[in-house]
């Protein structure tokens, strides 16, 4: 299976897994360093990119990866691998700029880790590639056109961010991703013409 998996995603894969064995052995500095702090003294630049090879347990970790898995190898073989970077990087991005805003807006001082920014907008990504493909949801098992998923997805993140449902959540991050995948997309349009 993971033979198959396109260059980047594989490595992305990789990486987050290493990263997650690490964060086992040295828990404090890694989170210390590499995490996304909110504005203040912890804060560094690298962190709008690094928090997203950390995670916050194992279970964040695997559906993270099954996201990477099903999206990510599908639109790397289709974009070829340095836009698939380019594009997955600018969502990683976009949603560690929605999240600070987010923390700095209501005083968080708590920091993000996971590449779920990333994977939100590889869903976004996929569902505006291939709009009628059909997705099967894990729980419960229900198929669906991809740019459905999607929106569900985005509609469901917005009502949990609004309303406070499970705090500690970074929604904002999720639909921040989202917002940048679709971004890049209007760009690589526009300048194709």
């Amino acid at each position: 299976m993971f033979g198959n998996l396109a260059p980047a995603t594989r490595g992305l894969l990789i990486a987050c897994v290493a990263v997650f064995l690490a964060q086992q052995v040295l828990p404090g500095p890694i989170e210390t360093w590499f995490a996304l702090w909110p504005p203040g003294p912890m804060f560094g630049p690298w962190q709008l990119l690094t928090y997203a090879f950390l995670h916050g347990g194992f279970t964040h970790l695997l559906f993270n990866m099954i996201g990477l898995i099903t999206f990510g190898s599908e639109l790397e073989r289709y974009w070829g691998t340095r836009r698939f970077l380019v594009f997955y990087f600018a969502s990683v991005l976009t949603a560690a700029l929605a999240q600070q805003w987010i923390a700095s807006s209501l005083g968080q001082g708590v920091p993000t880790v996971g590449a779920s920014g990333g994977i939100y907008g590889l869903v976004l990504g996929f569902a505006m590639m291939f709009p009628q493909r059909k997705i099967v949801l894990l729980i419960p098992p229900i198929p669906m056109p991809a740019w459905l998923f999607a929106m569900l997805f985005a509609a469901l993140e917005l009502y949990l961010g609004v309303t406070g449902t499970q705090s500690g959540v970074a929604h904002f991050a999720h639909l921040g991703g989202m917002v940048g995948g679709f971004l890049v997309m209007q760009y690589w349009k526009s300048s194709s013409r």
